[in-house]
C-alpha cells in the first residue's frame, strides 16, 4: 500500500441494509404515493359511480311513475269513451222518443182539426 493514500474501508452489512433499504425506500415512497392517487381516483369514480346510480334510480322512478300517471290516464279515458257511448245512446233514444212524441202530436193535432173542421161545417140544428 502506498501511503498517503486512504484506502476505504469495506462496508459493514449495516451500511450495505442501510444502502439497500434507501433505494427502496423511495420507491416504496413512489408507490404509496402512486397507491394513494389511484384510491383517490379510485373514490372519486365511486363518487361518480354513486351519483350516476342515485340518477338512474331517480329516473327509473320518475318513468315508474309516468307509467302508472299513464296508465291512469287510459283507464280514465276508456271510462269516459264508454260513458260517451252511453250519452250518445241515450241522446239517440231521446231524438226517436221525441220524433215519436212529434208525430203522435202532429197525428192527434190533424184529428182534432178534422174533428173541429167537420163540427164547423155540420149546420146547427133549429128547434
Amino acid at each position: 500500500m502506498r501511503i498517503g493514500r486512504r484506502v476505504s474501508p469495506r462496508p459493514n452489512a449495516l451500511q450495505l441494509l442501510r444502502s439497500a433499504m434507501n433505494p427502496s425506500n423511495k420507491r416504496d415512497e413512489e408507490n404509496a404515493k402512486r397507491l394513494e392517487a389511484a384510491v383517490a381516483e379510485l373514490q372519486t369514480a365511486l363518487v361518480q359511480l354513486e351519483r350516476t346510480v342515485a340518477a338512474k334510480l331517480e329516473d327509473a322512478l320518475s318513468r315508474a311513475e309516468l307509467e302508472e300517471e299513464l296508465a291512469i290516464m287510459q283507464d280514465d279515458r276508456s271510462r269516459l269513451a264508454l260513458d260517451l257511448d252511453a250519452a250518445l245512446a241515450r241522446q239517440n233514444a231521446l231524438e226517436k222518443s221525441r220524433d215519436e212524441v212529434l208525430r203522435r202530436l202532429e197525428a192527434a193535432s190533424q184529428g182534432v182539426a178534422a174533428a173541429l173542421g167537420a163540427a164547423d161545417v155540420t149546420p146547427a140544428k133549429e128547434d
